[in-house]
């Protein structure tokens, strides 16, 4: 009689998962979903929008199966569809181009970077030249910009190009700043032009926004619990990529920005004992739910969350939206 032998099984390795908490969706972005899914309902396909929406791929490739059209530029949109705005803003002159081409537009602007082109005005109207602090490039800090008149606001990305500005009257200075930037890289820029120009006044509360900042909080926290960090977000998504900064900067010598668990470099996550798991304002849950059946593939999967905040942030949606059609 033969003895029957029974099979081995290899353990999977242990794992701690810290995941950071508040991640993911911010009220803006959920918001300005919300406002393409609601003009879709109310117009019909397609409905144009001016950028992606939101900077994410998923996001984006959803929306755009139930009938959105992203395009970069209002001259690719015809005249009897709805357009609408993204998150990041636009220059005054996108409406202004809608209006006179009498299209329906709707702006989804998170409501915390209009709060900055409020501000930006404002000061202008005061007679004061404005510095943002900001990326060259991101949709939000052209829409910022575009907000006053060429030459009226100056764009500084480091500490570094503080020293190089030239402005019209440094008594006559105030300070923007991009919402989703890293909090301790603009408290550095913001130090620098203060030292520089000692009359320039600042916002009466800080313009990077709460989820930005909730969001680099929770990383810090489980940054020294780690051997790597995933952020999950988008290559283009401004917040997303502060996130793998901050986590760096807080000690965590790996981070990887990840769309999908596809990503996932796995061999430089051999012999980790506890990995970090965030996900940038634009990233939806789903994503993060992908990443961690990921993980308990090949783990043996411990998770612990480390809330360091509680959003209960709400942004409305436009009232025409609102509205019967």
């Amino acid at each position: 009689m033969t003895a029957k032998t029974t099979p081995k099984t290899t353990a999977k390795p242990p794992l701690t998962l810290y995941l950071a908490a508040p991640r993911g969706f911010c009220a803006g972005v959920d918001r300005a979903i919300k406002i393409v899914e609601m003009a879709l309902q109310k117009w019909g396909a397609p409905v144009y929008v001016r950028h992606e929406i939101v900077h994410n791929r998923f996001v984006v490739d959803t929306l755009r199966e139930q009938g959105a059209v992203f395009v970069e530029e209002l001259d690719e949109c015809p005249d009897d569809r709805p357009v609408i705005f993204s998150a990041h803003g636009v220059p005054k002159s996108v409406p202004a181009a809608a209006q006179a081409r009498k299209m329906v537009y709707v702006d989804a602007t998170c409501p915390l970077v209009s709060k900055v082109h409020i501000e930006a005005e404002r000061h202008h109207e005061n007679g004061l030249q404005m510095v943002m602090i900001g990326h060259a490039g991101h949709p939000e800090t052209e829409g910022t910009m575009g907000q006053l008149p060429e030459g009226e606001v100056l764009l500084v990305e480091t500490v570094a190009d503080v020293a190089g500005l030239q402005v019209r009257d440094p008594e006559k200075l105030a300070f923007i700043t991009q919402t989703t930037l890293s909090v301790d890289d603009t408290a550095e820029i913001v130090a620098a032009l203060k030292a520089r120009f000692p009359a320039i006044i600042g916002p009466h509360k800080e313009d990077i926004c709460y989820a930005t900042t909730n969001r680099q909080a929770a990383v810090k926290a489980i940054a020294p619990r780690i051997d790597a960090l995933l952020v999950i977000g988008a290559p283009n998504s401004s917040n997303s990529k502060r996130l793998v900064e901050v986590g760096r900067a807080a000690g965590c010598d790996y981070a990887q920005l990840i769309q999908r668990a596809t990503e996932i470099d796995w061999r430089a996550l051999e012999g980790a004992r506890a990995i970090g798991l965030t996900a940038g304002a634009s990233a939806p849950e789903v994503l993060v739910d992908e990443v961690i059946a990921a993980l308990a593939d090949r783990f043996d999967l411990r998770r612990e969350t480390v809330e360091t905040a509680v959003e209960r942030v709400e942004f409305k949606v436009p009232r025409v939206l609102r509205e019967p059609a």
